[in-house]
């Protein structure tokens, strides 16, 4: 898989997935989500990275930036989160060897149409995997400050939310994803899209032919082909999930029968 730092393009919103080593459920610790949450903000802050959603489950990340900045910031941004909440899990466990795979995955995503399936997504990752009956109930996702936005602490950037989906306000904005996000949780279609993680990006075909020229060699090997969710440029054969025990796989039911929210 890629490294999002390899993929430089200015201005490009990316989707990032990051995953506990072997996909062990590392984060399934309240103390260890929030400390992940408190790094972010620290990044956002040290480096200027521009977000526009997150969720933490509990054996991978979720995250949504624009690459505005210089061409190191989300590589820097994401060292420090994933060193920081690593080290300090590893130091309170008396715990030696790798938190994280290796390398996240990072996904250009197409503004507008994309980029607000993208958020609904991500906010319903875990309604999708049966821990919450509504986004609203894990506080460790972007949903509760994309509809409530903070005065202090924040993370998440409204008006360039607002603008990359393309409403003309923030409150316009929020209304229709609180509406996107009921439909998707009431009609059951939040259902796991591979794409999002797996593709290279995800958009119309003239965006991703577009990534898929600026990516040049890093492209190689990759086509563009036709999903539920869009135009995507990706491997044709092999997926992400082929290289791992079916035991981990994402927060799926079979791992989620004993979960918490409140869980310390």
């Amino acid at each position: 898989m890629a490294r999002a730092k390899r993929h430089y393009i200015p201005s490009q919103v990316w989707h990032l997935t990051h995953r506990c080593h072997k996909r062990d459920f590392l984060l399934k610790l309240k103390m260890d989500r929030r400390n992940w949450v408190q790094w972010l903000y620290a990044a956002k802050k040290r480096y200027g990275l521009v977000i526009l959603n997150y969720c933490v489950t509990s054996n991978h990340i979720h995250l949504l930036v624009q690459d505005a900045g210089k061409r190191d910031v989300i590589p820097r941004s994401l060292q420090l989160i994933a060193g920081r909440t690593g080290q300090e899990y590893n130091m309170r466990k008396k715990r030696k060897g790798a938190f994280w795979e290796d390398r996240y995955h990072s996904t250009a995503v197409e503004t507008e149409q994309h980029l607000l399936r993208c958020l609904v997504y991500i906010n319903c990752n875990m309604v999708r995997a049966g821990v919450v009956a509504h986004p609203s109930e894990w506080p460790f996702c972007g949903y509760n400050e994309i509809q409530m936005p903070k005065r202090k602490s924040v993370l998440i950037d409204y008006q360039k939310l607002a603008k990359f989906t393309g409403f003309a306000s923030y409150s316009t904005f929020r209304e229709i994803h609180k509406e996107l996000v009921n439909e998707s949780v009431t009609n059951r279609t939040c259902g796991r899209q591979p794409g999002w993680s797996e593709s290279l990006a995800v958009g119309s075909r003239s965006f991703v032919e577009t990534i898929h020229s600026k990516l040049g060699f890093r492209g190689k090997g990759r086509k563009v082909l036709e999903h539920d969710i869009g135009f995507q440029l990706r491997e044709k054969h092999r997926t992400y999930n082929v290289e791992y025990d079916g035991r981990n796989e994402d927060i799926g039911s079979i791992n989620t029968s004993e979960w918490d929210v409140n869980f310390e």
